[in-house]
């Protein structure tokens, strides 16, 4: 049986209902693209149900306020993919480009993305290259190449490309990542289950725990950090992160002390951990208090914060006085 004929035939027995994989709406299908990016689908299908609710088309988010908009994307990082997002959404109109020139021009776009949009809203035959799939890929073909290398990625690009079903494009697209999502996962690939195992040359060589190659990995970086939750009655003291700031642009933020050189320190509250990348954040929230904010800051209650787009760490530390 073919590559693509085994793949197809396992993914329509096996596949996960996801909300995404209902829907032919490339307007739908690219919010969801754009949200799987980084992203686990378990994390994604809440907010990709809310996002929709919200803004159930392109026009719709076109003219969304942007501190709406980061406000409804909080907790899902990565805040430049809802900027470019609604770019698109401004781009689009009304009108969906429906050949892969046209969405692979929208802003915020790759390759995978307008190859994904391009098989399963328009079932023109491109194939995508996202990291379940690379990762497939190198095991299929046995490539010990370092896959950050771009002729490295080139070779996977045609290994992917010379096995697509072109009649069947966006299925073929959708089964290769559910297959890298589900069996050929990182560490310890199902094999046994797999339904390409027998047309896997990595598999037959022994090396599929050994592949995909990735040299000069990032190590992680560990940081500590301490913030303030300056507290008056029921509201808290946050400051806004300038439109041009290179991370969180638009977002409030708990203070750190050197920001507020005149607050008063009191007990420590707790201490909350997060990640960005390969940034890994200890931060120690103490309570604080402070006679008058310095302009630039501004006080919010907690169900107001909810309302903005507020960055995680300060919600982390709001959910210590719980």
């Amino acid at each position: 049986m073919k590559f693509s004929q085994a793949l197809i035939r396992w993914y329509q027995q096996a596949k996960r209902d996801l909300p995404w994989r209902h829907t032919a709406d490339p307007y739908r299908i690219l919010v969801s693209e754009v949200m799987l990016q980084q992203t686990r689908a378990a994390t994604v299908i809440p907010y990709y149900e809310r996002f929709l609710a919200a803004y159930p088309t392109a026009e719709a988010l076109a003219a969304a306020p942007e501190s709406e908009l980061l406000a409804m994307w909080s907790g899902l990082g990565y805040y430049s993919r809802a900027r470019n997002l609604q770019k698109a959404a401004r781009v689009i109109d009304s009108v969906f480009p429906a050949d892969y020139g046209g969405i692979r021009a929208l802003p915020g776009v790759g390759d995978y993305t307008a190859a994904a949009l391009a098989s399963i809203a328009f079932g023109l035959p491109h194939a995508v290259l996202d990291g379940n799939v690379v990762r497939t890929m190198a095991r299929v073909t046995n490539d010990a190449g370092d896959v950050r290398s771009l002729l490295v990625r080139k070779r996977l690009q045609a290994a992917a490309d010379e096995r697509l079903d072109p009649k069947q494009p966006g299925l073929f697209n959708q089964a290769m990542m559910e297959l890298g999502a589900t069996l050929c996962t990182p560490r310890k690939p199902q094999c046994l289950l797999c339904p390409v195992s027998s047309l896997c040359e990595g598999r037959k060589a022994g090396r599929q725990d050994q592949l995909p190659v990735k040299l000069g990995k990032a190590l992680p970086i560990d940081e500590e950090r301490t913030l303030l939750l300056v507290r008056r009655k029921e509201h808290f003291l946050f400051w806004l992160r300038p439109a041009e700031s290179q991370r969180l642009a638009g977002f409030h933020e708990l203070p750190e002390p050197e920001q507020l050189p005149l607050a008063v320190s009191g007990k420590l509250l707790g201490v909350v951990k997060h990640s960005i990348v390969n940034h890994r954040y200890t931060i120690a929230i103490f309570a604080a208090t402070l006679a008058k904010a310095p302009a630039g800051f501004v006080w919010l209650d907690p169900a107001e914060a909810l309302t903005r787009p507020v960055s995680t760490i300060a919600k982390k530390a709001l959910r210590l006085l719980k």
